[in-house]
């Protein structure tokens, strides 16, 4: 599923609002289209990475409920 270009960035148990600050973070750091994925455990990062992304202008390829929380993979803008 990932390609060379994608990142996993692993933020399970953290908690609101660290995971979405984390990943805005991470996001700043990389080059424009690449892809980042993101693996949480926070019930409210289903609200603050996809506010992240349309606020930061990010694409939101994948919003998927995993085992143990969540997964979003951003492509960043």
């Amino acid at each position: 599923m990932n390609s060379p270009d994608t990142e996993i960035y692993d933020l399970r148990g953290l908690k609101c609002p660290y995971p979405a600050i984390k990943t805005e973070k991470r996001l700043r750091a990389m080059a424009s289209g690449a892809t980042l994925t993101v693996e949480t455990t926070d019930p409210l990062a289903v609200i603050d990475i996809p506010h992240l992304c349309n606020e930061k202008g990010h694409t939101l390829l994948l919003n998927e409920k995993t085992d143990s929380g969540h997964r979003f993979v951003i492509r960043k803008g």
